[in-house]
């Protein structure tokens, strides 16, 4: 078995990242194989949101870094499924400038034949940064602090307790009106034998933000999210991320996903995600 099938094999034995890097392939893309911790709650073939938006993300903080600066805002766009398998990565600076630029990055899935096809984008400000510390200040409430494991109050929906929902650690706390607030860490690792970034944290559990607000039965709907996209004024600090998140629905089958990101010291940012859902047949 290649060290790639292992990676997809299951995660019975405990699988330790989302992906396995498989060097460089043509045109200076990035290679990696999926594991079975990044798979969807919607099938078993589609990846969950989060990896990808997280190996995006880990991309365009790689790409031409430069000291004082950091990426601010990113936005993914799903193409398609994300296939469990084989994969590959490229980011570029789109617009450079001395101040502000702007990074893509781009997530390509091969067929047998050869032939491939991207299945998500991302478009991200990188800014540079300065001594604001004096007049910080955060406009959201925090959240309270990450409960003992033993008050876990977060129930996971019947069926949903696989892949990627298996890779994370969620803790609820008491909600507030219309929100659900949870505090996630992920138990893995984006890519094998590398420790993640504060940017790359958030980007590897932000997209359950959709599940963790769901207000339909996933039995009688899909409420699948186009789209993510993550604005940060502060990177976060430590291993948990706070999500307290509202989802509205509207009449003709969109939703909207609202969260407002948090770390242990208070908000970072927010997020949005576009939903198309649809009654099952």
């Amino acid at each position: 078995m290649t060290k790639a099938e292992e990676a997809v094999s299951g995660d019975e034995a405990g699988t330790k990242a989302y992906y396995v890097a498989l060097g460089t392939g043509a045109e200076g893309y990035q290679r990696y194989s999926a594991s079975a911790s990044t798979v969807s709650v919607w099938a078993a073939s589609m990846q969950h949101g989060a990896p990808p938006s997280a190996l995006l993300a880990r991309a365009v903080e790689q790409c031409e870094p430069r000291e004082g600066m950091r990426v601010t805002r990113l936005t993914m766009e799903i193409l398609g499924p994300v296939p469990v398998g084989e994969i590959e990565v490229r980011a570029w600076v789109e617009r450079p400038g001395r101040r502000v630029e702007l990074v893509a990055a781009e997530l390509v899935a091969r067929h047998a034949d050869g032939s491939a096809r991207a299945v998500a984008k991302a478009a991200a400000w990188r800014i540079a940064t300065s001594d604001t510390s004096s007049v910080a200040y955060a406009a959201d409430a925090p959240l309270p602090p990450v409960p003992a494991a033993s008050e876990i109050g977060w129930g996971v929906p019947d069926g949903w307790d696989v892949g990627y929902v298996k890779s994370v650690e969620i803790r609820a706390v008491e909600g507030d009106g219309g929100a659900r607030r949870v505090w996630v860490r992920p138990l893995v690792e984006v890519v094998e034998g590398e420790e993640i970034s504060p940017l790359v944290r958030v980007f590897s559990v932000a997209d359950i933000a959709n599940g963790i607000g769901a207000r339909l039965d996933p039995y009688k709907y899909t409420f699948l999210n186009t789209d993510l996209t993550i604005d940060l004024f502060r990177l976060p600090v430590g291993e948990w991320i706070g999500l307290a998140v509202e989802t509205s629905i509207g009449p003709d089958g969109v939703g909207m996903c609202s969260t407002v990101l948090h770390d242990q010291q208070g908000p970072i940012g927010r997020c949005l995600q576009i939903l198309e859902v649809r009654a099952r047949g």
